[in-house]
């Protein structure tokens, strides 16, 4: 496969291109003949003129690449090495929403070919490929695993924003349905990740390795959230706590925060859905989960209790967000926790305004209903930095003082700032 691909005679289609599916794709398409594949008509039409929808890829990385854009399933029948990219995130009941991930088997179940190959990347729980996906493929095809063609799992590892750690800079784990699949695979992605890839020894582990990753980042987050909320009432700043403790050579340096974005606010939940089918409730994994989810409402008490002690009804408070995507430096608006964060002070019934400099005003009022403004007024009883932007990590406590009223409120959800007027109450996580 890899060399009829490296030939050209084979071509490689990608399904789902969001944040992850078009960087691969387009990496692809410097070296293989390339189909990018979407089910929404009106991106495509965007990234056949060379425009990412996400705004992550710039126009330039678009050009000289051998890629066709299309969102018509006949163009799919082409591809021989099909690469599975889309969202895998759970429902309003913290459940896995399998749906684009069983709609894109189908899809390619009904183009399968012999001597194909289908490789997913979407995060799933151990056993998903082959438990949920696999039949799926075999009979939309008529073809049978081993006989007919292959598959394997390969889990996306892609940081949306990051400019340093790209996708050909960061290790690629795959895996495949047998040994033959497994070399065969490993060259594809070789060729174009340049700093290796490792071979796992099957498929369940290598979902298994993914989903671990983001449940062990969401877990050191969930103690310095619950250690927060502790220093809190003590009095003490978790920031300085975590530097004092940084000092000893085996202690790592997590910091509080607002968890949300499609892997470590999501990833978690799929391998508690796994766990509970086998019969296991795991504790600590889902009171890690409850810590982070609680968050926004602990924030946002948290600024009621201060208004009141500044003689300001929340009622009639007037409160400024700064930031409403899940991470900084990016325009990604899914899960986010600030959103969460938002709403809680509005069941208060504090008027909230916000800003951010990357998100779409449009996507904003889709997804959560809310209203973004093109700049903040100068008359706010408080402000919530809640993203650490660039732009954000320009300003200084004087440009706050010059937006607010009479004491004013600051809160600093990133640690960005150092307070330099004793003028205005300061609060960090």
């Amino acid at each position: 496969m890899y060399q009829q691909l490296l030939r050209k005679e084979n071509q490689i289609a990608v399904i789902g291109l969001g944040y992850v599916g078009l960087p691969i794709a387009l990496e692809f398409a410097k070296y293989f003949r390339v189909i990018g594949f979407d089910i929404n008509h009106s991106r495509v039409e965007l990234m056949q003129r060379g425009i990412d929808p996400s705004q992550e890829v710039e126009a330039s990385v678009f050009d000289g690449k051998d890629i066709v854009f299309t969102s018509n399933l006949e163009d799919l029948r082409q591809a021989q090495f099909f690469v599975v990219a889309v969202p895998t995130p759970v429902d309003d009941y913290k459940v896995p929403d399998l749906k684009p991930l069983i709609g894109a088997s189908h899809t390619i179940g009904k183009v399968l070919k012999k001597g194909d190959y289908v490789i997913y990347e979407s995060t799933v729980y151990p056993g998903c490929t082959e438990e949920d996906c696999l039949p799926i493929l075999e009979k939309e095809s008529g073809l049978k695993l081993g006989e007919d063609f292959k598959i394997g799992y390969s889990p996306e590892r892609i940081n949306p924003g990051d400019k340093d750690r790209t996708i050909d800079k960061i290790l690629k784990i795959v895996s495949g349905s047998d040994a033959e699949a497994l070399e065969e695979i490993a060259q594809v992605y070789g060729q174009i990740i340049s700093v290796g890839i490792y071979k796992a020894p099957t498929i369940k582990v290598a979902e298994a390795a993914k989903v671990i990753e983001n449940t062990q980042r969401d877990l050191n987050i969930s103690l310095m959230n619950e250690l927060a909320i502790i220093f809190d009432r003590m009095g003490i700043d978790t920031k300085d706590v975590i530097e004092a403790a940084g000092t000893k050579w085996n202690f790592i340096k997590f910091y509080p925060g607002l968890v949300g974005g499609h892997c470590i606010g999501v990833d978690p939940y799929y391998l508690l859905y796994k766990a509970k089918k086998l019969g296991y409730d795991p504790q600590v994994i889902h009171s890690g989960r409850r810590i982070n989810d609680g968050m926004p409402a602990f924030i946002a008490k948290r600024l009621i209790q201060m208004l009141i002690q500044k003689s300001k009804s929340p009622q009639n408070a007037k409160v400024l967000v700064m930031g409403i995507t899940f991470k900084e430096n990016v325009s990604d608006i899914r899960n986010s926790k600030i959103a969460d964060l938002i709403k809680e002070l509005m069941s208060f019934s504090v008027n909230v305004h916000i800003v951010d400099p990357y998100a779409s005003p449009n996507e904003v009022a889709h997804e959560y209903g809310l209203t973004l403004m093109d700049k903040p007024s100068n008359d706010y009883d408080a402000v919530i930095v809640s993203v650490g932007h660039n732009e954000y990590k320009a300003l200084d406590i004087d440009y706050f003082k010059q937006i607010m009223k009479e004491a004013p409120i600051l809160m600093d959800l990133k640690g960005m700032y150092r307070n330099t007027d004793e003028k205005i109450t300061y609060w960090r996580l």
